[in-house]
């Protein structure tokens, strides 16, 4: 995947035109404006899942484990080195030497201990508890019948030790996950349930304040491990004003990074003048968007409805709407992640057959539903040409357009969202393995109160075939392994809990006060942008 990530950022960036501000050494200072149409819904770590606060929680937090900038390549972060047992249950990590919370305090193994509980702890409400299912002594103390985590172990100021109950092939990426980062204790006691909008960690920014609704603003941490990073000395989140303005802003100097990216209105536009070659940036995505069926909705509890709004729905209009900034899906995995199947047929676009298969279904004049949208430019234009097309088969969808936050809240409250266009909320890959498309969005530890599983889907026959994948941890047997979660998506594909739509291409645009490799700005697991190490040009 690393050599295919590598390839395709070249030639991207390649059309795109590279910046000229990668032939400049990264300068220390300065600090830039970014924008976003809605507020950022939290910024703690076991708790924030969605793209808008992803990467500003990987500035402002630290784990184990991250990648290597711009790549998915694993690379060892507060550890300083880990150590794998031969039966690939135990996992030693040793932390580095020197490592400081924001607030001073070092950092020790009992703090890695003590987040890793709190992101498992039920009351803590973490959709990404699910992926850590796999350490010992997980559902005891979900359950509440322990009081600790006994697969997660602190022997020493310096050393973690966690402890699987089968081997997992993905489990260092998965230490890798915002979920598992490391946070200060006595800032979780202090604020509460709003330690969101407080975050302490240890990375290389730390907060400084958050005016709901108009900003948040981040500085350089002084003592961060990783010596000379950040470059910014202060990145400030600009919020409330729609994409369009905010274009406008950028082109006077007022903004250096469109959250948002492009405006679709604009985007011909832009793209095809040659003054902003050096300032758009593009790049492909782990990445499908979908709608999202809930089963436990009636009548989207009937199969053969699922298969119809599947049929119903034309894709190929969908991504025209966008300008072409992706292409049509028919499964579950985007086409660069292990396990997709170029052969796969999926649901072909058959209005006739759709009604027929809701006539079948009991429904044969129809029916009434609702819609989920985010109301940012252009996810309410793609939720009416799904309208439009469900419409020509009898079903008549209204269109809930919300904010992101309201979106999730409603896909994650059992009974409320009958379907979900995923838009501006589509899966992007945590990390650049299949499994990441499963356990959390289809499986069934994802079909709780606040998870992302809003199709609320759950198979208990490929809950046990993609653990058996998991467990597939001998290199030589990759393409085995990628071979089982294909068949695992098949199966998936067959109850249609899901209307795959595209796999969308990112773009983005900056000004020219913005320095950094292009790939930074659109990078596949520190989404959107890699604040980290991008710098600004005119910094003194």
């Amino acid at each position: 995947m690393q050599a295919i990530y590598r390839t395709v950022a070249a030639m991207l960036l390649a059309a795109a035109g590279a910046s000229a501000a990668l032939a400049e050494a990264p300068k220390q200072g300065g600090s830039i404006v970014i924008t976003y149409k809605d507020d950022i819904s939290t910024l703690d770590p076991a708790v924030g899942y969605d793209w808008q606060n992803w990467s500003i929680i990987k500035s402002i937090f630290d784990g184990l484990m991250d990648y290597k900038p711009g790549t998915t390549e694993l690379t060892p972060d507060l550890a300083e080195k880990y150590e794998i047992a031969d039966d690939g249950l135990t996992y030693i990590f040793t932390l580095r030497d020197g490592l400081k919370f924001h607030n001073g305090r070092a950092v020790t193994s009992a703090d890695v201990k003590y987040s890793l509980e709190r992101m498992i702890d039920p009351a803590t409400q973490s959709p990404g508890a699910g992926y850590f299912g796999g350490i010992e002594g997980f559902a005891d103390f979900q359950s509440g019948s322990a009081k600790e985590v006994t697969g997660i172990q602190a022997p020493d100021d310096k050393t973690v030790v966690i402890k699987l109950t089968a081997p997992n092939a993905a489990f260092l990426h998965i230490m890798a996950l915002n979920f598992g980062y490391v946070v200060a204790k006595e800032a979780v006691e202090e604020f509460g349930a709003d330690f969101g909008h407080h975050p302490v960690g240890t990375g290389a920014f730390k907060f400084v304040e958050w005016n709901l609704g108009q900003n948040v603003t981040l500085e350089r941490f002084a003592d961060y491990h990783i010596k000379g990073v950040p470059y910014l000395d202060r990145i400030t989140f600009e919020i409330g004003q729609e994409p369009t303005v905010n274009l406008l802003r950028l082109q006077r100097g007022e903004v250096d990074i469109l959250g948002d990216g492009i405006p679709p209105a604009q985007f011909v536009q832009i793209t095809n003048d040659p003054a902003n070659k050096d300032l758009y940036v593009v790049g492909d995505q782990l990445h499908t968007g979908y709608v999202a069926l809930n089963v436990k909705v009636a009548p989207f509890d009937n199969l053969k409805v699922r298969q119809a709004v599947n049929m119903a729905i034309n894709k190929d209009r969908i991504v025209q709407l966008i300008n072409g900034r992706g292409k049509p899906a028919n499964q579950v995995l985007p086409p660069a992640m292990p396990g997709y199947d170029p052969g796969f047929a999926g649901y072909a676009f058959d209005p006739a057959k759709a009604k027929a298969l809701l006539a079948e279904a009991g429904f044969p004049d129809g029916f009434a539903t609702e819609l989920y949208t985010t109301n940012t430019d252009p996810q309410p234009r793609i939720a009416q040409a799904i309208q439009q097309d469900l419409a020509a088969i009898g079903i008549k969808a209204d269109i809930k357009a919300l904010a992101q936050a309201e979106v999730i809240a409603a896909g994650g409250t059992e009974g409320q969202a009958p379907m979900v266009w995923s838009g501006g909320l589509a899966w992007i890959a945590d990390f650049p393995d299949p499994s990441n498309f499963y356990s959390v969005i289809l499986g069934c530890s994802g079909a709780v109160p606040g998870g992302w599983n809003w199709s609320w889907y759950c198979n208990p026959d490929l809950d046990s075939r993609a653990a058996a994948a998991d467990a597939m941890t001998d290199p030589a047997k990759a393409a085995d392994r990628a071979k089982a979660w294909s068949d695992i998506y098949a199966g998936v594909m067959a109850d249609a809990p899901w209307v795959p739509i595209m796999n969308e291409t990112r773009y983005t645009m900056h000004s020219a006060r913005v320095g950094g490799d292009p790939v930074l700005f659109v990078e596949p697991i520190h989404i959107p942008v890699n604040y980290d190490y991008i710098y600004a040009t005119d910094a003194q």
